[in-house]
């Protein structure tokens, strides 16, 4: 290889990393934390380390995938979004072509993986991918798309389960639904960024569709997602007297649920991007308390 064509492969790769959000590991982490609360429950303490790997790599490709197919379907609407009009696709720094190339790699590595789970396992894979290439389109029509989101994130849970007990369980439903609520609120604040453009452009969100009641909605989500996640800790094996460090991971993801519903009380854009990427220590007590609870 020539010493011209090497910077320019460094900065195509780098090009490519942007678009499959690589840089910014938020969306990633969001997806990893409820997929680590179910491993760590189904298996009722530290899961077997190949199947750790197996979903810390498949959460990894999928939401790289899903950024890259996002793109593809908003390309068209990114370039007229303050936040996003910068994005490597909108701007004309990568072509179609190789955003579709992108996701078909990243796809295909995601499908290698499918060979370490089991039958029950891979066919909610195979659903979860369907809902997660289908979600962009939905800001088109749908009211609050963050709800199909929602869906497409949980998905790590069923399959968790389905791959370590061999069933999906009703507790795992729960922590599915745990999970929905909590990500149509960190998404409405996300949305709420881009509330103004997405207007202009006819486009749909919970944002939008909530308005003035925007902050009830958040906060109503909150507290249902607590809500679940109190009943997945009375499902917890033993007495629920000797659950205390879970509960101590309860409350204070509950005070930080209540403290991102203050902060965004104004609805500054800055604001609620924070909060929205602050959700990130939402996901990471819960775990701790899990693996305190359950075991190493």
């Amino acid at each position: 290889m020539s010493t011209h064509a090497l910077p320019l492969l460094k900065y195509r790769l780098a090009l490519y990393g942007q678009l499959a959000r690589i840089d910014k590991p938020i969306g990633t982490l969001l997806l990893l934390w409820p997929t680590l609360w179910a491993l760590w429950f189904a298996a009722g303490g530290f899961p077997d380390i190949p199947r750790l790997i197996v979903f810390v790599l498949g959460t990894f490709l999928m939401r790289s995938a899903g950024c890259v197919l996002n793109d593809i379907a908003d390309r068209k609407f990114d370039g007229k979004v303050k936040r996003t009009k910068q994005r490597v696709l909108a701007s004309g720094k990568v072509f179609l072509w190789e955003a579709i190339v992108l996701a078909l790699v990243l796809l295909g590595c995601a499908a290698l993986l499918l060979l370490f789970l089991n039958d029950l396992a891979v066919q909610y894979a195979f659903t979860a991918v369907f809902i997660a290439a289908i979600y962009p389109y939905f800001k088109r029509f749908f009211a609050i798309p963050q709800a199909i989101l929602g869906i497409a994130f949980g998905f790590g849970v069923l399959i968790a389960f389905a791959d370590t007990q061999g069933q999906v369980p009703p507790v795992a439903w729960i922590m599915f639904l745990g999970n929905f609520f909590w990500a149509i609120a960190y998404d409405t604040v996300y949305a709420m960024v881009d509330r103004d453009d997405d207007v202009k452009l006819g486009l749909r969100s919970s944002a939008i569709t909530f308005g003035q009641f925007d902050l009830i909605a958040v906060g109503l989500c909150y507290a249902l997602f607590m809500w679940c996640m109190l009943i997945v800790g009375q499902s917890l094996p033993g007495p629920g007297g000797s659950h205390l460090l879970y509960w101590l991971g309860w409350f204070v993801t509950a005070g930080l649920c209540g403290l991102f519903v203050f902060k965004i009380r104004a609805r500054d854009r800055d604001q609620c991007f924070a909060v929205f990427r602050a959700n990130n220590y939402v996901g990471i007590p819960f775990l701790i308390a899990l693996m305190l609870q359950l075991g190493f």
